[in-house]
C-alpha cells in the first residue's frame, strides 16, 4: 500500500475515534455532577456497580484534558461555545465538542480520499474542499438544530407552566413549593431547567440569580418576561399570581398570532420548498429515466479544476437555488 494512503487512513481512523469518544463520553463536567449529587442527596449507584472505569471516564478524568478544557472555557470563544452546548442540553465538554468538530472536518475529506480509487468524482481536490466545508459546518448545524428544537419545546410548555405556578400560589404555596410542583408535574425540558433552579437554591444561591442562570441557559423571550416580572415583584411587592396570569395570557396570544402568521404564509413557504427541491427532483428523475440525456454533464472535456464543467454548472445552480430558498425563508419569517 502507498505510504501516503496508509498515513491518511490512520489519520481518518483517529478522527473517527475522536468523534466516537466525544459522543460516548458525554458525561458533563465533574463539578456539575458533584453539585447535582450533593443537591439531590443521593449517591451515583450506577457508577459504583461498574467493575472498572471505561475509556470515556478515563479520558474525562484526565488532568491534561481537564486543564485544556478549563483553558478553553476561560476564553470568549470557549465560553460562548459552552453556553451553546448548555442551551442544547448536551452533556459535552468544550474540548469534546471541538474534538468532534475536528474529527468531522478532517474525517470526511480523508474518507473521500480513501474512496477515490473506487469513485472517480472523489479524486478532485475541489471535492475534498467541499467535504471539509461540510464536515466543518455539520457539528454547528447539529448544535443549532438541537438548541432550536429544545427552545421550541420549552416555549410550548411555558404558558401552562406559568398557569400552574399561579394556581399553586393561589392555593397558599410558596414560590419554591410551586416550582417544586412544576418539576414533579411537567416534562423535560421544563422540569429539567426548573429542577436545576431548585438544586442551585438548595446549594445556597440566591433565587434571583438561579432564575438568571436558567434564563442564560434557555434564552427565551417569554421566559425573560416571566423572570423580569418575578424579580420586580420581589422588590416592590404585588399579587404575583395575577402577574403570572397576565404573562401566560400574553404568551398564549403570541403563540396564537404566530400560528395565524404560519397559516397566512404557508403558500409562500411552500413556494420556497418548490423552488429549492423541484429542480433537484427533476434532475434525479431525468437521470433515472434517460441517463444518456444527463451524460454530457459528466464528460471530460470540457473540465475545470479537475471536474467536468457540467458538474461545476450543477454546483453553481444548486448554490443559487439555496440562496433563493434562504431569501424566501427570511421574507416569510415574521417576528412577533
Amino acid at each position: 500500500m502507498n505510504p501516503v494512503v496508509f498515513g491518511l487512513a490512520i489519520v481518518a481512523a483517529i478522527a473517527i475515534f475522536l468523534v466516537a469518544i466525544g459522543l460516548s463520553g458525554s458525561g458533563g463536567s465533574s463539578v456539575t455532577e458533584r453539585l447535582e449529587r450533593y443537591a439531590s442527596g443521593r449517591r451515583d449507584e450506577t457508577k459504583e456497580k461498574k467493575s472498572g472505569p471505561s475509556l470515556a471516564e478515563i479520558l474525562q478524568n484526565s488532568p491534561t484534558l481537564t486543564t485544556i478544557n478549563r483553558g478553553l472555557e476561560e476564553r470568549d470563544f470557549g465560553a460562548n461555545l459552552a453556553r451553546d452546548i448548555a442551551r442544547a442540553d448536551l452533556r459535552l465538554r468544550v474540548s469534546e465538542y471541538l474534538a468532534i468538530w475536528a474529527g468531522t472536518t478532517l474525517g470526511i475529506p480523508l474518507v473521500m480520499i480513501l474512496l477515490s480509487p473506487f469513485v472517480q468524482a472523489f479524486s478532485s481536490p475541489l471535492v475534498w474542499v467541499i467535504g471539509a466545508v461540510i464536515g466543518f459546518l455539520l457539528p454547528r448545524f447539529w448544535l443549532s438544530r438541537r438548541r432550536a428544537a429544545r427552545l421550541n419545546a420549552f416555549n410550548k410548555q411555558l404558558a401552562d407552566t406559568i398557569t400552574l405556578i399561579a394556581n399553586a400560589l393561589r392555593a397558599g404555596s410558596s414560590f419554591l413549593q410551586a416550582v417544586e410542583m412544576v418539576v414533579r408535574e411537567t416534562r423535560p425540558p421544563i422540569s429539567t431547567e426548573f429542577g436545576r433552579v431548585i438544586r442551585e437554591v438548595n446549594l445556597g444561591l440566591p433565587f434571583e440569580q438561579a432564575l438568571d442562570n436558567m434564563l442564560r441557559r434557555v434564552r427565551s423571550d417569554d421566559l425573560e418576561l416571566m423572570v423580569t416580572a418575578i424579580s420586580i415583584q420581589h422588590q416592590v411587592g404585588g399579587n404575583l399570581a395575577e402577574i403570572l396570569d397576565s404573562i401566560a395570557f400574553t404568551i398564549r396570544e403570541r403563540v396564537r398570532i404566530k400560528g395565524e402568521i404560519r397559516t397566512l404564509t404557508a403558500q409562500q413557504r411552500m413556494s420556497g420548498y418548490v423552488v429549492g427541491f423541484l429542480p433537484i427532483g427533476l434532475t434525479g428523475i431525468l437521470y433515472v429515466i434517460a441517463p444518456n440525456f444527463m451524460a454530457p454533464m459528466f464528460r471530460k472535456p470540457p473540465e475545470m479544476l479537475g471536474l467536468p464543467l457540467g458538474v461545476i454548472v450543477l454546483c453553481m445552480a444548486a448554490f443559487a437555488m439555496f440562496v433563493g430558498f434562504m431569501i424566501i425563508r427570511r421574507i416569510v419569517d415574521i417576528e412577533v
